[in-house]
């Protein structure tokens, strides 16, 4: 099974698990998409994260051994409320809903596209991140 097989399987069973509705969900993956390119990248994405007190969580989904979770309300605190609100209106879900589906959809993202705990170059997670919601969600 393929690096994007596996993506896909854990992102389609902790969506599947908060009940949201198909749409969303890829709505949900193209707001990630955004919050990458704004950050600058996955790299600035995580230092985005790490900055924002969720260093040793970050860690861990990049490293090779178990993900720490992370609650929405560290997601919030760590993105801040106005990314927060503007990724929920992206998705066309309520706040709350958007720092859960973050919370759950980041340390599979950033786990499954760092399997050697190492961050990928370029705009690999866009590409990863287009072919998986294309697949599912086209």
């Amino acid at each position: 099974m393929g690096l994007l097989d596996q993506l896909a399987g854990q992102v389609m069973g902790s969506l599947g698990a908060q009940k949201q509705d198909p749409v969303a969900q890829g709505d949900l993956i193209n707001s990630i998409m955004a919050l990458v390119n704004q950050a600058g990248g996955v790299q600035g994405l995580l230092e985005k994260l790490q900055s924002g007190g969720l260093a040793e969580q970050v860690a861990s989904w990049i490293g090779t051994g178990e993900n720490q979770p992370v609650s929405g309300d560290q997601i919030k605190d760590a993105l801040g409320a106005d990314n927060i609100q503007q990724i929920a209106q992206q998705a066309g879900l309520a706040p709350e809903h958007a720092t859960t589906g973050l919370a759950q959809l980041l340390p599979q993202i950033i786990d499954q596209l760092t399997p050697n705990g190492q961050v990928p170059q370029g705009d690999l997670l866009e590409q990863g991140l287009g072919m998986l919601k294309g697949k599912f969600f086209g």
